[in-house]
């Protein structure tokens, strides 16, 4: 199994990393990172990058989570200062995908608390200066330099919908590819041949898994810092749910705010009779319980319809 390790400092030592590397690795790490029009300050994190691998599918992204190399099962493990070797996620090659199971059963959910504000910007969520007791200036700085030492993977996506959203990009260790496919799954992700001349970020998502051990206690944290021309999102821990789901969701609220709409936090289902008749379902309310109301919605007009076509 592979490894990345958060302070390799050594060629020598990341060179043997990337040895396992084959493939679809070559053409990634061919393409031009350059042509997302990071802002400035990105841009000097991916060249000072060790690698930058670009995704451009969700086979590559597939690929990346198992390390590249055909790996059956994949460990996402970081050195840690003052904790050495830490385990974050394992994660199998299945028939359909992969499947990641996080060691520490904290890990398995969204901790309804992990979100802060690190910005003065309008909000009624918790900030970060009034929690940590400090601004986050400084760990910023330090999480860009962090991303400096990485083999980082990078992609495009739009948050929302195609013409009405936002460009986005997500920069992460290129072993936590599972979390880059979950983040594709959740919102898309733009072939590199077809990124647009014009392609302009206005969100990022920036991923850097040991700093919940070194700075939050091993707490889940995502951080939002917005500026008039970007909404950045560092995410503090691998599980999806606080940065790929809710924090995309935050972005397209900022949005909606600033041009006058709406933005939906429900799920959708959409029945085709025999007969051709289509029925849509939108309920609004938190995820799992949307779901739950609108299959229970699905199996009663499946019901009706099994019984007018019985009659």
């Amino acid at each position: 199994m592979s490894l990345y390790s958060p302070f390799v400092t050594e060629a020598s030592e990341a060179s043997s990393v990337l040895a396992e590397y084959s493939g679809i690795r070559i053409e990634a790490e061919q393409r031009d990172w350059s042509r997302y029009n990071p802002p400035a300050e990105i841009a000097e994190v991916l060249r000072a990058a060790f690698s930058v691998t670009v995704a451009s599918s969700v086979d590559e992204l597939v690929e990346l989570a198992c390390g590249l190399n055909r790996h059956q099962l994949y460990e996402v493990a970081f050195d840690t200062p003052n904790k050495g070797r830490v385990l974050e996620a394992v994660v199998c090659r299945v028939r359909n995908g992969v499947a990641a199971n996080y060691p520490d059963p904290y890990m398995r959910r969204r901790d309804p608390d992990c979100m802060v504000i690190s910005d003065n910007r309008p909000t009624n969520k918790p900030r970060f200066i009034d929690r940590f007791g400090h601004d986050f200036d400084q760990l910023r700085a330090e999480t860009f330099e962090w991303l400096k030492t990485q083999p980082l993977a990078i992609f495009g996506f739009i948050a929302g919908q195609q013409g009405m959203g936002e460009d986005a990009l997500v920069i992460a260790p290129a072993n936590c590819g599972f979390f880059a496919l979950g983040l594709a799954l959740l919102q898309g992700i733009m072939s590199y041949d077809e990124i647009p001349d014009n392609f302009h970020p206005e969100a990022i998502i920036y991923v850097a898994p040991p700093f919940r051990h070194t700075h939050f206690d091993g707490k889940q944290v995502v951080v939002h810092h917005r500026s008039a021309e970007l909404h950045e999102i560092f995410s503090y821990n691998l599980y999806p749910g606080p940065s790929a789901k809710k924090g995309i969701y935050g972005v397209l609220i900022g949005q909606g705010e600033r041009e006058g709409w709406v933005t939906a936090h429900c799920s959708t289902v959409q029945v085709v009779t025999p007969y051709d008749n289509i029925v849509t379902i939108m309920h609004e309310a938190p995820a799992a319980v949307a779901k739950a109301k609108c299959l229970n919605c699905l199996t009663v007009i499946l019901m009706v319809v099994w019984c007018w076509v019985r009659t």
